[in-house]
């Protein structure tokens, strides 16, 4: 078994950085559903802006709000307005493709990569 790329939301906005909040990530469902990423599952979060990398939980946000909030103690590295990878991962024993995905400036779809 090897760790591979399962999910990428690639150059997404970060609408929100929450410190008082338990921990994880919420990620518009819309772009859940894109990508097959599921609440609970883990990623890593790349930031573009401060060179950041968390990992971290998934919560499903509201579909089609755009909503990227990173939450918890994460909100110290990423803030409001910074560009992030978003990066989930599977197991498995043979080659697998990826989803993955770009969006614009407000978090919508533009194109599958």
């Amino acid at each position: 078994m090897r760790e591979v790329l399962q999910s990428k939301i690639h150059k997404a906005i970060v609408t929100q950085a929450d410190l008082g909040y338990i921990g994880s990530i919420t990620i518009d469902e819309e772009l859940l559903d894109l990508v097959d990423l599921w609440p609970g599952q883990k990623v890593l979060i790349v930031s573009n802006t401060s060179g950041a990398r968390i990992e971290t939980y998934v919560i499903k946000g509201q579909r089609g709000s755009g909503e990227i909030c990173v939450n918890g103690a994460a909100a110290h590295l990423v803030k409001k307005g910074d560009e992030v990878i978003i990066i989930g991962f599977t197991m498995s024993e043979t080659p697998y493709e990826a989803k993955q995905i770009l969006v614009n400036s407000k978090n919508e779809f533009i194109q599958f990569l």
